[in-house]
């Protein structure tokens, strides 16, 4: 199965040479502290690129906040069994991931989303009603949320290298290895039998239609 986080790259081919577009969305960078006057954003230039940059901090901020709490309402019904280490430790990557963006807001002096009360609620309630399901189910929900996110990320790659990579190589290098690791958690729900739970293809797709929805209204709201 390909993993449809890896967006076809064509469409930037003759924006940028292959190498740079392989290197951006397919390498794993590490974080690194930066060497310059500010930290991962620099100073926006003018209103336009402020708002770019809160509305792209302000829904990546509301993913990662949704995600721990999805694992959080698995870890309520798995955390006993054989699959609770699994899911702990995915969980625990989610934490560094929302540590992080709370760090850059609060630098930033970004709002988070308005709705975070109700995605309290409705990431909880999602992982714990997949995991009802079993671990079979809580796979294929981690499978259809990761590759949802992963695939947000790359759009935010692509976004943030045609405008200008150098500029913002600091927030390139935090998204790309946050979506590296949200690549390894689908990659690790389809190991783990996420296939295997009856109606998986009808729980994937309802639930990234309510990711799609998600990540749209926390830009905005």
């Amino acid at each position: 199965m390909q993993r449809a986080a890896h967006t076809a790259l064509f469409d930037w081919s003759n924006v940028f040479g292959s190498s740079m577009i392989r290197q951006c969305l397919k390498c794993r960078v590490p974080l690194q502290l930066s060497t310059r006057a500010y930290g991962v954003i620099p100073t926006p230039r003018d209103a336009e690129e402020k708002d770019m940059m809160d509305r792209i901090l302000r829904v990546d901020h509301a993913g990662e906040y949704g995600a721990n709490r999805i694992y959080a309402g698995q870890m309520a019904v798995l955390g006993r069994t054989r699959t609770g280490p699994l899911i702990q430790h995915m969980w625990d990557q989610e934490k560094k991931h929302l540590e992080k963006f709370n760090e850059i807001l609060a630098e930033n002096r970004v709002r988070p989303t308005a709705l975070l009360p109700l995605w309290n609620i409705a990431g909880f309630v999602l992982g714990a009603s997949s995991a009802l399901l079993g671990k079979e189910g809580a796979m294929a929900c981690t499978v259809a949320v990761e590759e949802s996110i992963s695939e947000h990320y790359n759009s935010q790659i692509r976004a943030l290298m045609e405008k200008d990579p150098d500029r913002y190589i600091e927030l390139l290098q935090v998204i790309k290895e946050f979506r590296d690791e949200e690549m390894e958690h689908h990659d690790t729900g389809l190991e783990h039998d996420a296939e295997s739970v009856p109606g998986y293809w009808l729980l994937k797709n309802a639930i990234q239609l309510g990711c799609k929805a998600a990540i749209y209204v926390s830009q905005r709201v």
